[in-house]
């Protein structure tokens, strides 16, 4: 929003260093309190506001503008003295312009911290990527509106100390979020906003209770998750209580018949990596055969002792 052009009145405008620079002050209109709303044009004193302001021609601008602190006539406010702000323009303990506080924030819901600093970079608008997390942060959140389809769902803080969480099932986006898992807390939610068709839950017989008491009307349903985990554990349970029955029904496996006629080793067997292994087996064989121990023999050999112990436990 532009302040109104009879609420400000421009002195001089010059560039120095690459930034424009406005001087301006407020001109002596009656302005409200801003407790009792009484209108006041009695000055007590004037002060100057240096304001950033969205760049103009890829420059950077600041207005520099001198505002009155007035007195407050009104014999039941307890304020005795306040600052004039103008509409579209100043707003209290900000060093921006509406305009350019607007563009900062819109800049972090879009981008977050990273991306959101890059473009405000583009923008002549120099700030660190913490910087636009904080003013995304400063942000209040909207209230949200009583869903049609509710998620209820349990998470793990830190060891056994857990919290309840409630998520809008068609936006997929968090509502509420308390620490542990009340039956009556969740009932007093529900109470508070009606609306709700239909929860989705977990087989939690607390939360159960909870929307009983507090929707009887809702549907309660599971969702993909929770029977999928449920089915799970359900197979499990029955394949732990009857293995015994699951391996007295695998038929006995038939005796292989020894080989008549064992078909030599071809040649195609005979690799490099087969020689390699049949000297080291030989090797190996040839030193513990004697008696020596296998931190004896790994020293002669200059191999590994778990590569030696591997060999000497081989009976081909």
């Amino acid at each position: 929003m532009s302040p109104p052009l009879d609420a400000v009145r421009v002195e001089r405008v010059w560039v120095a260093g690459g930034v424009v620079h406005i001087e301006a002050r407020t001109r002596e209109l009656t302005v409200a309190c801003p407790d009792c709303g009484r209108g006041s044009a009695r000055v007590h004193s004037r002060y100057g506001r240096a304001l950033a302001d969205v760049a103009v021609g890829g420059r950077p601008m600041v207005i520099e503008l001198s505002v009155r602190r007035l007195f407050c006539d009104g014999p039941r406010c307890g304020r005795r003295t306040f600052a004039e702000q103008v509409e579209g323009l100043t707003a209290r303990y900000q060093r921006r312009s509406p305009l350019l506080q607007h563009l900062v924030e819109m800049a972090g819901v879009l981008l977050a911290g990273r991306g959101g600093a890059r473009l405000l970079q583009i923008l002549q608008v120099p700030l660190s990527r913490t910087s636009v997390l904080f003013h995304l942060m400063r942000l209040p959140l909207p209230s949200p509106a009583t869903p049609r389809v509710l998620g209820v769902d349990d998470f793990a803080l830190y060891s056994d100390v857990y919290g309840t969480l409630l998520v809008d099932a068609d936006t997929r986006l968090p509502i509420e979020l308390w620490a542990g898992r009340d039956a009556e807390q969740l009932a007093t939610w529900l109470r508070t906003h009606p609306g709700v068709d239909v929860v989705c839950r977990d087989g939690s017989l607390v939360y159960r209770q909870g929307i009983t008491d507090g929707a009887p009307n809702a549907v309660q349903v599971s969702d993909r998750f929770h029977l999928w985990q449920g089915l799970s554990k359900r197979v499990s349970d029955v394949a732990a209580a009857h293995r015994g029955c699951l391996s007295a029904a695998v038929p006995e496996p038939e005796a292989a018949s020894p080989p008549t006629n064992p078909a030599a080793p071809s040649d195609e067997a005979d690799t490099p990596a087969r020689r390699h292994a049949k000297r080291l087996f030989e090797a190996v064989h040839a030193v513990t055969d004697t008696g020596r121990s296998l931190n004896a023999a790994a020293r002669e050999l200059g191999l590994n002792r778990r590569t030696v112990g591997k060999y000497a436990r081989a009976a081909t």
